[in-house]
């Protein structure tokens, strides 16, 4: 290193300039050169070494997959962020977030008909009690959609704890259960019924809704779900959190049923993964997808693509290049393991009727035969519930939520709304498939080896791991990204970049 220096000294070209005005000897030149050589190395070493830990250092809080260069280095921990202990749910309302409208005060009454199955009637639910706040009304327990596909009769008071509900949002938005018998006889028209467009703004509540309800005392939103922007005011935005991640509580019995199976998990190893494999008929038939299953499976899933009317025709193939298909559930066990999950690793599988039943599961269960879902582990206690699939769906939401790592396979309403928690709860370790660029991983993975796959896959999955700096404002569905409701603490990691906000204060934007 040194020999390489002197060669691009200007010294060098030098030497030979030997005299008494100003030049050096060849003695004190030899010295002088070899202290600047020496000198000219150091700083050579440190700016190098300076750079490596300045890359590692960047590596390390971006994943650590890859490096700023290139090359693969300490693999993440795929069971937990390491900068996860550095953030947490905060949805305390403001000092001037003004109290609760009470009910003799209030512009009238707000009925809500969600639609949908549980985890999109949970987005109707949040939203409907943030109009109620936006038009200073009094909010009668949302009803529950009966009549979709699911054909669910559960009520709210079935799968919610409804009494929960109420006090715990007293001081946003009063809520009773029904509109009183003496107001009813008194109104001259039964409540008015309107359908909001799709992301409302709260300008067409005040200026739409507002008039309709002052006149009539009582209006019904029907087929409530995604009604309402995604960006709102923080106040109202952490109003949303409230709601979703603290009010609404599932009842004892759910809550006990889905506690019981997360114990027997726990026993069986200290950690678990839970997958929503969302591989059902219904997810197929509206996705457009196809997976080889021949005229048999194109004619089923057609027939069931008939409840979408409006549904356009699509190219399976074009749907999967663009990754809008779910992967099987072959390819999710393929990928967890080219991420590090060995085949010893105990899996949750929360999902209803699989297409192509058992076929279709085994070579999952082959990667990873410690395999289980809510039938398994229930046994006799899942009778009362097998006829409502909304409390089924809850069963498998309270194991999600508390799995080590939960695993989505498509952006549907359960993954968004249990991605969006469990960065609440503390950005417990959450995976979405990247299905466009695993897709063309998966149809060319018989041209490569096992260890050339792996780190394709790790490479893909770079941003869909969960990590803290995936959060930026404005991104996604808030449910998903509940940006307004995420602190993060003052903190210094040794090596790591200190993150400098103060406990207390929203998460900022984290430049990629």
């Amino acid at each position: 290193m040194a020999k390489d220096v002197e060669l691009h000294s200007p010294d060098f070209a030098s030497r030979k300039r030997i005299g008494r005005s100003g030049w050096s000897s060849p003695k004190a030149l030899s010295r002088s050169l070899l202290l600047g050589s020496v000198l000219f190395s150091l700083g050579l070493i440190s700016l190098l070494t300076g750079h490596i830990a300045s890359d590692i250092e960047w590596s390390q809080f971006r994943g650590r997959w890859r490096s700023k260069k290139g090359g693969y280095r300490v693999p993440i921990d795929i069971w937990k962020s390491e900068f996860s202990n550095l953030y947490y749910g905060c949805s305390d309302r403001g000092p001037n977030f003004r109290p609760a409208v009470r009910e003799g005060r209030s512009n009238g009454y707000l009925l809500i008909a969600t639609s949908g199955g549980l985890n999109q009637q949970r987005t109707g639910i949040t939203d409907a009690v943030v109009v109620a706040r936006i038009l200073n009304a009094t909010l009668v327990v949302p009803e529950l959609d009966h009549d979709s596909f699911w054909k669910d009769e559960s009520d709210f008071a079935n799968i919610f704890d409804v009494n929960w509900f109420i006090s715990s949002l007293s001081k946003d938005v009063t809520i009773i259960k029904r509109i009183p018998d003496k107001v009813m006889r008194s109104m001259e028209k039964p409540p008015y019924t309107m359908r909001p467009p799709r992301k409302s703004t709260p300008e067409y509540y005040l200026d739409v809704a507002l008039p309709i309800l002052l006149r009539r005392r009582a209006l019904q939103l029907t087929k409530f779900d995604y009604r309402l922007i995604n960006e709102l005011d923080e106040e109202l935005q952490k109003l949303r959190c409230r709601v979703n991640y603290h009010a609404l509580r599932f009842t004892k019995p759910i809550q006990g049923l889905g506690q019981k199976l997360v114990k027997k998990m726990r026993r069986m190893s200290p950690r678990f993964i839970a997958i929503h494999l969302r591989f059902e008929p219904d997810m197929l038939a509206f996705s457009g997808c196809y997976y080889g299953g021949g005229d048999k499976e194109r004619y089923e899933l057609s027939e069931i693509r008939k409840r979408w009317e409006t549904l356009p025709d699509l190219n399976a193939e074009d749907e999967r290049d663009r990754g809008k298909c779910p992967l099987t559930p072959f390819e999710v066990g393929l990928m967890l393991r080219a991420l590090g999950f060995r085949n010893n690793t105990y899996i949750y599988v929360a999902s209803g009727e699989i297409y192509g039943g058992e076929d279709t599961l085994r070579p999952l269960r082959n990667l990873f035969p410690n395999f289980y879902n809510k039938e398994m582990l229930a046994g006799e206690d899942l009778k009362p519930y097998l006829p409502f699939s909304s409390r089924l769906a809850a069963i498998d939401y309270i194991v999600s939520d508390e799995s080590d790592v939960f695993v989505t396979n498509n952006n549907g309403n359960m993954a968004k709304i249990l991605a969006g928690r469990r960065r609440y709860m503390g950005h417990k370790r959450t995976i979405r498939p990247n299905a466009k660029k695993l897709s063309s991983l998966f149809k060319g993975r018989m041209r490569m080896n096992w260890k050339t796959f792996s780190n394709k896959v790790k490479s893909a999955q770079k941003g869909f791991m969960g990590e803290p700096d995936e959060m930026r404002p404005g991104r996604g569905e808030f449910h998903e990204f509940p940006t307004s409701c995420i602190c993060r603490t003052t903190a210094v990691a040794e090596g790591l970049p200190k993150l400098g906000t103060t406990r207390g204060e929203t998460l900022p934007t984290l430049t990629k």
